[in-house]
């Protein structure tokens, strides 16, 4: 049994639509759920360019990269993150609140975002 859930972000808090969506990529949320088993959920997301965060993040939230090198860290601040590509931000929230074991890999690719151009494109 596959079920597609449609996911609408325009407005939503970041944190908040994150957890949603690992509830359901994990399949937490039906009766038959045991941690071992990956059910087939696809979770599509639209309108990834009207997500909100709540209080400073917009200036104060960075996200890093190690390069593996001495002296190879970079920080990237949020504003600069979800303006260059919104998906981004969301996967890696979601990426974050999936359990880290060999399932996560087949969870996180069946997580599937659009922006609102790149829907509009599409009908």
């Amino acid at each position: 049994m596959q079920k597609d859930y449609t996911i609408d972000a325009f407005g939503k808090i970041l944190g908040r639509l994150a957890s949603e969506i690992a509830v359901l990529l994990i399949g937490k949320n039906m009766p038959d759920f045991v941690p071992y088993k990956d059910n087939i959920f696809n979770v599509t997301v639209i309108n990834t360019d009207g997500i909100k965060v709540t209080g400073k993040k917009e200036t104060q939230k960075k996200y890093y990269h190690y390069s593996g090198f001495p002296g190879g860290i970079k920080a990237t601040p949020y504003g600069k993150m979800f303006e260059k590509d919104s998906g981004r931000v969301l996967r890696m929230a979601v990426l974050g609140m999936l359990p880290k074991n060999k399932l996560r890999s087949r969870r996180i690719a069946r997580l599937k975002l659009y922006k609102k151009t790149q829907i509009s494109d599409k009908n």
